[in-house]
């Protein structure tokens, strides 16, 4: 299974259920992600533990009972890859949502992107 959509249902799944916090294997990848999230203020934070097998640990938050993810969507899939220019990084919601594209210089929101002039493959929508 793809490890972006496998940590994407995890936090929605979460997310509904009103889970305090989550766990999951670690990557560079989804700590980058985790990363992205806390920075845009989606996430507390989170935490890398253990030395042979290393987990995420992701503490979630949440407003009025609810969990502030609306949608977390991958767009970019192991058998369909979507690459996009700088200049085709779409806005989510209007800019209420961001979208995290994997350039060349690593993971960044779709904004920083386009302020960069970098485009990449787009790898999901959250809001």
């Amino acid at each position: 299974m793809d490890p972006i959509a496998d940590m994407l249902t995890i936090l929605r799944n979460a997310n509904s259920a009103l889970l305090p916090k989550v766990e999951m294997r670690h990557s560079k990848v989804k700590e980058s992600i985790a990363n992205i999230l806390q920075k845009e203020g989606f996430i507390t934070g989170y935490q890398v533990e253990g030395e042979k097998i290393k987990k995420l640990k992701i503490p979630l938050k949440f407003n009025d009972r609810k969990g502030v993810f609306a949608g977390l969507k991958k767009i970019s899939k192991p058998g369909l890859r979507r690459y996009v220019g700088a200049a085709d990084i779409p806005k989510v919601l209007g800019g209420m949502g961001i979208a995290i594209v994997s350039t060349s210089q690593g993971l960044m929101t779709g904004t920083q992107a386009r302020r960069q002039n970098m485009g990449g493959e787009l790898l999901c929508f959250v809001w």
